[in-house]
């Protein structure tokens, strides 16, 4: 689906536009620094960046000079010109730019692309001319430099990036920027991330203590604070408590198996490069799991299955380890560590249809729990080279169109967009301020089930092939909690806020009553603390705001003698004083109401 998507995007005016932005940005950079070395500089999603070997560090002011230069260049008009060049013709051009001649000996090999993707066959060696400026480049471009809206394009950020993603290789400057058609398209986007900068997961988990990550335990590893493991508790409670309703069986696997059971599973030869080194253990190699599925499929072979035993259902919370280069780790959105919420289903052939609308199902439940109601569904069907009897694909696809269909999701057909092993649902939603996210997974495999030659006993007392559905609802918890910080800007509803009310005392001889009424709210299962310091009562109610708890409760003379609480509310409304009985029944209401 994502190369769908991209090849649909490089199709597209805006991707010429912001390629064509990247490299009249790249004139001004040289045109600023003549000695500069220049790498790569692809228009990405929403923007563009490129890659500088840069005399010094960049500077705000850096930026500005740069825009000005490109706003001249852009009114030059100078027409982007491409040519067809052979590998000493390119070797000339580039001969004082080392990471352009070191592409260029890749390109000659075959090997990778002008922006380091690797590469099914050799391609043609083309550049890209405009005004005093040449790049190595397949392109594609506009016509010409004066399309670029001067006023529609904006350099947004400098940061580190090492050439081609790798540490052992030079830190370099690259330059993100964005360009739109229009000043209003680009405003527009310009308050989407200014508001998206105030949702960043990575700042709110620090400004409420929730999570954290250093070199000294290892990048791309999370530490869940008290806070943050409380809302994961929260998930993990809450998933596992609607499973068991569903009727999942729960498993538990081991973090490392033998070199033997991913040659089996074939990770070994297809996703090796995404694994840890081997541990030597008593003379046999053994690896950090990546994934969880042989060790269910091992879970389901251990005895014999009748036809009786399916569809079986099985469910982990279980943590994987994959390499992540560093430059591509973000937070809790790409890490090296994560738990998934993993489940497999075995069935047979014929419960399949049902098995499909059973997961579709639980999926979107458990998604509109969390408070996710856009959803938008991806049908990924048979790609070139896939495995399994075309009948069988057929069959699958025919069940998961279906499934869409009566779900009502709105959907797109994948076309070459599953797996190799299997076709898929790919579930995306909408947060609250409209980024798309890709979420639940519902994978077919054809694959696996043959690699360890699971069978079960049908009523016509033979041995038969099951069917397996890969299935996971959040992806990771990890990934999930960064979504859902984002999603809530760090207000996460009552049900899983980690305080969900905070008692506030006026003065110290209200302390006891508050401590009673925060004794009461424990007992009934409302998480209260009391803030007992000795500050002004706004400072304390203008910290629990910050903190982002949803219930103040504040207590005086008046809610002493009357037995009663005034609440105030994170959002500022102020309802007022109530007894404490009332506020109890509103919390447990907002609670289970997930509201």
């Amino acid at each position: 689906m994502a190369e769908k998507i991209k090849e649909k995007y490089e199709e597209s005016r805006l991707y010429r536009l912001r390629h064509s932005t990247a490299h009249v940005m790249a004139q001004a950079v040289l045109d600023q620094f003549p000695q500069a070395k220049i790498a790569i500089g692809p228009a990405i999603e929403d923007g563009f960046y490129y890659d500088f070997d840069l005399p010094r560090p960049l500077s705000p002011d850096d930026l500005s000079a740069i825009e000005a230069r490109m706003r001249e260049i852009i009114k030059g008009n100078s027409e982007f010109k491409r040519e067809v060049v052979d590998a000493k013709q390119a070797q000339e051009l580039f001969k004082d730019q080392p990471y352009k001649l070191e592409l260029i000996r890749d390109l000659e090999a075959g090997a990778f692309d002008e922006h380091g993707n690797p590469l099914k066959e050799k391609p043609e060696l083309s550049i890209y001319r405009h005004d005093t400026f040449v790049d190595l480049c397949r392109g594609p471009h506009l016509e010409r430099t004066g399309e670029i809206n001067p006023k529609a394009f904006k350099l947004l950020n400098v940061a580190g990036a090492y050439w081609r993603g790798d540490e052992r290789n030079p830190m370099l400057q690259r330059i993100y920027g964005t360009a739109w058609e229009t000043p209003e398209e680009l405003d527009n986007y310009l308050k989407l991330m200014e508001e998206a900068k105030k949702r960043d997961h990575r700042k709110l988990g620090k400004e409420l203590d929730l999570f954290s990550s250093n070199d000294e335990i290892g990048t791309g590893l999370i530490l869940w604070h008290p806070k943050g493991a409380k809302i994961r508790m929260l998930m993990d409670t809450f998933w596992r408590e609607e499973h068991e309703k569903a009727d999942y069986d729960f498993v538990y696997t081991p973090h490392i198996g033998k070199a033997s059971l991913w040659e089996t599973s074939g990770h070994l030869g297809f996703y090796k490069e995404n694994m840890y080194s081997p541990i030597d253990i008593d003379g046999q190699q053994y690896y950090l799991k990546p994934m969880n599925c042989p060790f269910h499929l091992h879970i389901y072979k251990s005895r014999t299955r009748s036809y009786r035993d399916l569809p079986m259902r099985l469910a982990e919370m279980g943590t994987v380890y994959r390499y992540e280069r560093s430059g591509v780790l973000h937070g809790l959105m790409r890490v090296r560590g994560f738990t998934q919420d993993d489940a497999h289903h075995f069935c047979t052939p014929e419960q399949m249809p049902g098995e499909i609308d059973f997961v579709l199902n639980f999926c979107l439940h458990i998604l509109r729990s969390f408070g996710f109601n856009n959803f938008k569904a991806y049908l990924g069907t048979k790609p070139a080279g896939a495995i399994g009897e075309d009948a069988q694909w057929h069959e699958a696809e025919a069940a998961l169109r279906a499934s869409l269909d009566r779900s009502g999701l709105d959907y797109e057909i994948d076309a070459g967009g599953g797996a190799f092993y299997g076709p898929k649902i790919d579930l995306k939603v909408n947060d609250a301020i409209g980024r798309e996210w890709q979420l639940s997974t519902n994978q077919f495999d054809f694959n696996e089930p043959n690699r360890f030659d699971l069978t079960y006993i049908g009523e016509d007392g033979q041995q038969h092939r099951p069917y397996m559905v890969h299935r996971a609802l959040m992806g990771s918890m990890e990934r999930f909690f960064g979504i859902l910080i984002e999603h809530y800007g760090g207000a996460f509803p009552v049900w899983l806020s980690p305080v969900q009310a905070m008692l506030i005392p006026i003065a110290d001889r209200h302390v006891d009553y508050a401590r009673e009424v925060t004794a009461k709210l424990k007992a009934q299962g409302i998480r209260a603390d009391l803030d007992d310091r000795g500050e002004r009562m706004n400072a304390k109610i203008r910290d629990a705001q910050n903190q982002k708890i949803p219930y103040m409760l504040v207590v005086g003379d008046q809610e002493m003698e009357s037995g009663q609480v005034a609440l105030r509310m994170r959002s500022g409304e102020n309802p007022g004083a109530m007894t404490l009985e009332a506020f109890i029944e509103k919390a447990k209401a907002d609670i289970a109401s997930k509201a």
